[in-house]
Order: structure tokens, then C-alpha cells, then sequence
């Protein structure tokens, strides 16, 4: 049934099963929370998705890694998202792009 190669992952279920399903992900995060003692009505897998987000924002400052991360369709959904201002948003995204295009050319 199972192959004789050694399969290493987070997610047991995931290799024994396929998938893990977005319900399943929550109970388990679910799980987490209430184990450490937190508030489940604050914790759960979007405040876990924001977070992340936010997190990789903050350090890379890159708006169109954030907004593909999140697969939003406009880079004014990953603004209001995260949060920011939307011209501060801009200004640091044009900033980010122009270095990295300015990387290439060094």
C-alpha cells in the first residue's frame, strides 16, 4: 500500500490520506491554542494567515510577495489587509522594486 521509502512531514495524515482539508486544519489549530491556553475566539487560522503576513511584510517590506503570498487580486486588498497606509504602502513597494532592479544591473 505504502512505499518502502522513508516519507518525513509535519503532516502525517497528509502523506497516509493526501490532503489535509481546511476543517481539519482548523480542529487542529484549534487543538494548539487550547493546549497552550489561549482565548480559541482570538486564535484560529486567520489570525494565523494575518500574522504571517504581517511578519513577512515587516521584514522584507515587499507588498508583491505579500500579495501574491495571500492571492490577493489587487495590491489595494493586501494594503488594507495588512493595514498601512496606503501611500506609505506604495512609496516602500516602488522603493523595494527599484533596488531590486537596480541588484540586477550591479
Amino acid at each position: 500500500m505504502f512505499s518502502s521509502r522513508r516519507v518525513v512531514s509535519i503532516f502525517v495524515w497528509r502523506v497516509l490520506a493526501g490532503v489535509l482539508s481546511t476543517r481539519q486544519y482548523a480542529r487542529i489549530v484549534h487543538q494548539w491554542v487550547a493546549a497552550v491556553r489561549l482565548d480559541p475566539t482570538v486564535y484560529g487560522t486567520y489570525t494565523m494567515r494575518r500574522t504571517k503576513a504581517t511578519l513577512i511584510y515587516k521584514r522584507t517590506k515587499n507588498l508583491r510577495a505579500i500579495q501574491l503570498l495571500l492571492g490577493h487580486s489587487k495590491l489595494e486588498s493586501t494594503v488594507r489587509y495588512l493595514g498601512i497606509e496606503v501611500d506609505d504602502a506604495l512609496e516602500i513597494s516602488e522603493q523595494t522594486e527599484f533596488r531590486t532592479t537596480l541588484n540586477k544591473w550591479r
